[in-house]
């Protein structure tokens, strides 16, 4: 299955049409380094110089702030952005990657990319299982009200209708707040760096 991203010039019609499998923005994003270069390109003034970027990527792998990297910690993401990661991306048309000059740019078909990041600690559980159990929860109660279980006689199948529809409306809204902080590119740090925090 391919994905289809297409820019438009601003009269409305279609400049040119990339594909990208699923697997390849898979692949793309199955890496940290070009997942923080990602992030990077979303939120920095184009074009981004290469030692500017792996400043931020090496800042961001150890958990300190660009001003406290020192050159040894730079030059060993330089080197693998410059010979592994960017020219990947490159290739798959998400990025501009002009060696001579040392810079990077984000094409319009990393423009048109939203990418979510869902990190889970410990014990959470991921936003499809909250659902899945809430359902269960919303499914029981309906029971519990139409067989008239002892606790559950006084109410009406409409009071668990509404209870259902207010419920799930609070978890969509706090499901809607959750994503958009874990978008690549809204946040200063990473959303994957933020949630360790």
């Amino acid at each position: 299955m391919n994905i289809p991203f297409v820019s438009t010039t601003k009269d409305g019609s279609n400049a040119h049409e990339d594909e990208l499998s699923r697997k390849d923005i898979f692949d793309l994003l199955s890496n940290r380094r070009r997942r923080f270069v990602l992030h990077a390109l979303k939120r920095m003034e184009e074009p981004v110089e290469l030692a500017e970027l792996s400043t931020y990527v090496a800042a961001w792998e150890m958990d300190l702030e660009p001003e406290e990297i020192d050159s040894d910690d730079r030059r060993s993401v330089h080197v693998t952005l410059k010979r592994t990661h960017l020219p990947k991306m490159d290739e798959k048309n998400i990025i501009q990657f002009d060696k001579s000059e040392k810079t990077i740019q984000s094409t319009d078909l990393l423009d048109n990319i939203e990418v979510h990041i869902e990190a889970l600690h410990g014990n959470e559980i991921s936003w499809s299982l909250y659902y899945i159990g809430l359902a269960g929860v919303c499914s029981l109660l309906l029971v519990a009200v139409v067989t008239e279980a002892p606790i559950f006689s006084a109410f009406e199948p409409i009071h668990v209708g509404g209870f259902t529809a207010i419920i799930f409306g609070l978890s969509a809204v706090a499901h809607r707040l959750v994503e958009r902080h874990n978008r690549l590119g809204v946040t200063q740090k990473p959303p994957e760096i933020n949630q360790l925090k």
